[in-house]
């Protein structure tokens, strides 16, 4: 009998993988990872005990709160300090689920190790789930083959519906449970409060296209590109949106129209390149936001290990510390994180196309 270890969160999607891996046969042992003090951390740790008596299956508190602050919280502010925008949960996934907790898996002389993700597996390919509204692919794309052999995705056949069904059916008292949303460190709380604990914020103008002051900003690590709220700026027109930071002189810098040109951009260049497959594709599909269509892209050159992509599309406000993904059909291919955006020499065929003025 296979040894599979669960990452138990308390959920109802983990709760279901652990249900219908038991099922399956596995030898089933569930974990409970503890990442942040402030989280509710305590709540999720009870229903995950209640699930785990309900499975009759031992449950294991692993605490990584000061590898999750080293590796993960630790790159966080030094991206918003440089005034990008990072994901927190790509890096923890990389670092913490699928680094640490496979480590101490293995320790135990586990075979496998199991996660409620919404995402499949074809041999050691990473695969869109079933359900493309939950497909969190987008989250697992630094996940190489040799350690996609290791993992196994035990709902990511099902819609979110089915998930809750076998829940209500098989009496899981998560089966009620609502989805955890947003960054696990911050939760529910303001997000510019937070920040403000770690990172030095300094007030400064919000200045438009044309070097006017329309307002004042509380710090410009607080903003990020084509972000609307929280701008302060009435009058006539069309709404404002940031279009730039300029960390340097602590300038915001926005423009009215929710596809202003200056949101507008064609390529992007990006670094810490993770390809699944051995072989890199020329012309493929990508997305530069979660739950974005796929969009089309070739990957025109590679230098110094950065790649240069340019869109068949124009793309709205992509977004420098954020990561772009690549697929192929339903194949996840791997994807980095955006480092630079441009406009390209077909940039303005492309905007006479969309009919959109240049500035």
């Amino acid at each position: 009998m296979a040894k599979i270890i669960v990452g138990m969160s308390g959920g109802v999607d983990s709760s279901v993988s652990s249900f219908l891996l038991k099922k399956m046969g596995y030898d089933v042992i569930a974990i409970f990872i503890k990442c942040w003090d402030e989280c509710n951390f305590r709540k999720d740790y009870e229903d995950a005990l209640l699930v785990c008596e309900q499975l009759k299956i031992p449950l294991y508190k692993i605490d990584f709160t000061e590898e999750y602050k080293e590796r993960v919280f630790k790159n966080f502010l030094e991206e918003y300090k440089k005034g990008n925008t990072p994901n927190p949960d790509i890096l923890c996934n990389k670092e913490i689920k699928f680094n640490l907790f496979l480590q101490k898996a293995e320790k135990l002389n586990a075979d496998f190790i199991a996660t409620g993700h919404y995402a499949q597996k074809r041999g050691n390919c990473l695969m869109k789930a079933r359900d493309l509204s939950k497909d969190q692919t987008y989250f697992l794309y630094t996940l190489k083959s040799d350690i996609l052999k290791k993992v196994v995705f035990p709902i990511g056949h099902l819609k979110k519906e089915e998930v809750r069904k076998i829940a209500k059916e098989s009496g899981l008292i998560t089966s009620e449970k609502k989805d955890s949303t947003g960054i696990c460190f911050i939760g529910k709380r303001d997000f510019r409060p937070f920040l403000k604990k770690y990172i030095a914020c300094k007030k400064g103008a919000i200045e438009n296209l044309d070097g006017k002051i329309v307002g004042e900003h509380e710090g410009v690590f607080l903003y990020t590109i084509g972000q609307r709220k929280g701008l302060g700026i009435g009058g006539e027109g069309e709404a404002w949106f940031v279009v730039e930071k300029d960390v340097k002189n602590n300038v915001l810098i926005v423009a009215q129209g929710e596809n202003h040109p200056a949101l507008m951009y064609d390529s992007i260049v990006v670094s810490s390149l993770t390809w699944i497959p051995s072989k890199m594709p020329f012309f493929c599909k990508a997305k530069i936001r979660y739950r974005q269509k796929d969009q089309d892209c070739i990957i025109e050159k590679i230098e110094e290990g950065n790649a240069f992509i340019r869109f068949m599309t124009l793309q709205r406000a992509p977004t420098a510390g954020q990561s772009v993904v690549f697929y192929r059909g339903e194949h996840c291919l791997g994807g980095g994180i955006i480092i630079k955006t441009g406009k390209s020499l077909y940039f303005k065929e492309l905007t006479a196309i969309k009919n959109i003025r240049l500035y």
